[in-house]
């Protein structure tokens, strides 16, 4: 959309003022699965939760070009809808992350995924820029090519996805095995479960009393107790043959314990990194195109390369970052709390710093965009920091607490790059004013973070 809106300003004489409010306006229907999307995750799985919202979005991107032809208020509305269905994208997939990684390979999840979304506008953003350059597709074309992409993805998805590795046809019994043993570990560790100290191995359970599937066995003596591990509950079956008790403990009935998780610094440390960061990372996501064109004088049919090139080595970079991240935690035994909190001052002062050279000391298209990758691919340490942190601390709740932390970004997301818009009107685009309010708010959240962020489970 930030590419596209460049010619729908142009072909519909929209002001800075309105373009803000269609670019804010995804924020509105962003924000309210956030929370929910997460909690339905964690409870139902994530494959269901994500199947939906990537068909939702899928199709108000469809009808993206047609609102707009019949109003601001037809596309401010189609955009909200939008926004309804990517919220719940990311709280499913930090939920999807909980289950089906273990603790030492989850930095590398977190970095690969994040940074897929980045490759993602890497495609997006050249392929808009031809779209709208071409005498034979234009703007329109941009919504039309990505949202059958979107049914290819979402068709894929829902015959190849699985929420937990258990109920996944595909997966080798030795990668299940390493799976749940290291989740059952992580919860001995964490829940004191010192009775299960034991050997563990995958076996078939055919008792009629649990349904067929791979269970986890857990060999003390001759007797042989079973558990089986899914999404929504665990059976513990104890005692031998002959005397046998089966103890149900649904993850799901507690419901969520949201007085304790307001109650933890250490989850007010995601929130208010998600708050202070987002609001720069969305203006510079929806800004940073018009931003080419107006500051640069940039050619139109080049905005998309220009545009993509920060992206691109941020991309690139998290797949990095993701493996620096484990290696520091599990081969070098750093604290976990010291890699988060060196990952995030890197990452948020990279950007900050640099977004404001690129600022004040740029003079052509080509020094900003230099300037402002370097900022974005330091921006990437970030990926193992604030993103992480709901799996240290919370992982049974990480889907939950994803999205909420990701509801105070887009508040401040909304905000931001409807101000944006209305900071260019009245100041007659003064870009420099936008710039400085990105960096301070991205700063805030750092410091704020690093006093309060914890590396232990809190909630569980």
């Amino acid at each position: 959309m930030s590419i596209a809106i460049t010619s729908m300003a142009l072909e519909f004489n929209w002001s800075y003022i309105t373009q803000g409010y269609i670019l804010s306006s995804f924020f509105i229907g962003y924000l309210t699965t956030q929370v929910i999307g997460g909690a339905l995750s964690d409870r139902f799985g994530g494959k269901w939760v994500l199947s939906i919202a990537a068909a939702l979005w899928t199709i108000f991107t469809l009808l993206t070009p047609i609102a707009a032809k019949y109003s601001v208020l037809y596309l401010i509305l189609c955009r909200i809808l939008l926004g309804i269905g990517e919220g719940a994208c990311l709280p499913s997939i930090h939920s999807l992350i909980a289950v089906w990684f273990p603790p030492e390979e989850r930095s590398r999840a977190v970095g690969a995924i994040t940074s897929s979304s980045f490759i993602g506008i890497m495609v997006a953003m050249p392929i808009s820029t031809l779209l709208i350059a071409s005498p034979f597709f234009g703007w329109e074309s941009i919504f039309f090519i990505f949202g059958l992409i979107g049914c290819f993805w979402s068709f894929s998805w829902h015959f190849l996805g699985a929420s937990n590795p258990i109920d996944y046809p595909g997966i080798s019994k030795e990668e299940l095995s390493w799976i749940l043993k290291s989740e059952y570990d992580v919860n001995k560790n964490n829940l004191g479960f010192s009775q299960f100290e034991s050997r563990m191995s995958i076996v078939e359970d055919n008792d009629s009393e649990i349904e067929s599937s791979r269970i986890i066995a857990i060999e003390e003596d001759e007797n042989t107790r079973l558990l089986k591990v899914n999404h929504d509950q665990k059976y513990l079956k104890v005692g031998n043959a002959s005397n046998e008790t089966l103890e149900t403990s649904n993850l799901s009935k507690d419901g969520i314990p949201w007085k304790l998780i307001f109650s933890r610094r250490e989850i007010w440390a995601i929130l208010a990194a998600q708050f202070f960061n987002s609001f720069g990372f969305y203006i510079m996501l929806n800004w940073l195109p018009t931003y080419y064109l107006d500051h640069f004088g940039l050619d139109i049919n080049k905005l998309g390369y220009f545009s993509v090139v920060p992206y691109v080595s941020q991309g690139t970079m998290g797949f990095v970052v993701g493996i620096i991240g484990d290696y520091l935690v599990n081969k070098l035994n750093i604290r976990v709390i010291t890699v988060r909190r060196g990952a995030q001052i890197i990452g948020i002062l990279g950007v900050s710093i640099f977004l404001l050279f690129a600022a004040y000391l740029a003079t052509t298209p080509i020094e900003g965009i230099i300037l402002i990758t370097i900022g974005c691919t330091l921006g990437s340490f970030s990926f193992i920091g604030v993103h992480m942190s709901q799996l240290d601390v919370a992982p049974k709740y990480a889907g939950v607490i994803w999205g909420l932390g990701n509801t105070f970004g887009v508040i401040a997301g909304y905000f931001g790059v409807a101000l944006v818009g209305l900071i260019l009107d009245i100041t007659a685009k003064n870009w420099n004013i936008v710039w400085n309010l990105v960096a301070l708010s991205s700063l805030t959240g750092t410091v704020l973070f690093v006093l309060w962020v914890g590396d232990e489970v809190v909630i569980s």
